[in-house]
């Protein structure tokens, strides 16, 4: 039976762990074959080697700084090397850092623009390329609520987001008349992925620190502002990545889609 991304070629950054394993994964279930990208190079060779046996699909690992042109175009270049062409990029590399404004060091509040707002550039500059020549592509970035609304001690992030879903209108608005589509995903809290509740800088342990309160307070404090009452999980993230890399969203560009269970609705 032919896949709904039947042989398409796929790059995803930030994808060695959490939820852009979980990307790179779906997609190899779904017919692509996979260029995990990420600076953790061996985590980045274990995911793909775990997910083209469990797939017999075709994946790659390169080691790569989103925030560095010259290890981006590089990166694009080892794909083409590799499999031709550049059918999907999926823009998932990104950091979290929460602090009090009056209190945020300067070169931490840059840190979180420079991967998830610079990188999320310098990756689609390098992929619109290959995908203009080809009069085809999908870039997808991995964008968050807090794009849509600001985010409690934690202007960096949110910032980052809101930037984020500026660059993917405006980037579906250049490359639309080549046939390339730009698309953001904006998901709700991951509550029981690593970046909430793995390492002493977990989400979980920063937003109580900051609050003043237990992280079970935190989780019940999260979980009761959706009103599906659950937090968001890998599963529903890839639903939306797969739709919006396949055909099925052919008449959709420069869009936020919220993946929030009914969290946020604009």
């Amino acid at each position: 039976m032919v896949k709904i991304l039947q042989d398409r070629i796929a790059l995803v950054t930030g994808g060695a762990q959490g939820l852009g394993a979980a990307i790179c994964g779906r997609l190899a279930d779904e017919g692509c074959h996979v260029v995990v990208a990420d600076l953790n190079e061996a985590k980045a060779i274990e995911t793909a080697r775990d997910i083209a046996a469990a797939t017999s699909r075709r994946l790659l690992a390169v080691k790569a700084d989103v925030t560095d042109e010259a290890q981006v175009e590089a990166l694009v270049k080892r794909a083409l090397q590799e499999f031709g062409r550049l059918d999907i990029l999926v823009s998932n590399a990104g950091i979290l850092i929460a602090e009090e404004v009056t209190e945020f060091p300067a070169e931490k509040w840059r840190a979180v623009i420079d991967v998830n707002l610079f990188g999320y550039f310098l990756c689609a500059k390098h992929a619109a390329r290959v995908m203009k020549a080809q009069k085809s592509g999908v870039i997808l970035e991995i964008n968050s609520k807090s794009g849509k609304k600001g985010s409690f001690k934690n202007s960096a992030y949110a910032a980052s987001k809101f930037g984020g879903i500026g660059l993917t209108q405006s980037i579906a608005l250049e490359l639309a008349e080549f046939g390339v589509r730009v698309n953001a995903i904006c998901p709700g809290n991951l509550l029981d992925s690593p970046l909430w509740t793995e390492g002493p800088n977990s989400l979980f342990k920063q937003y109580a620190r900051n609050r003043g309160v237990s992280e079970e307070e935190i989780r019940k404090m999260y979980v009761d502002q959706v009103p599906m009452k659950r937090g968001c999980t890998y599963e529903d993230v890839c639903n939306v990545v797969v739709f919006l890399a396949s055909d099925q969203s052919s008449y959709m560009t420069g869009q936020a889609i919220n993946v929030t269970g009914g969290q946020e609705m604009h």
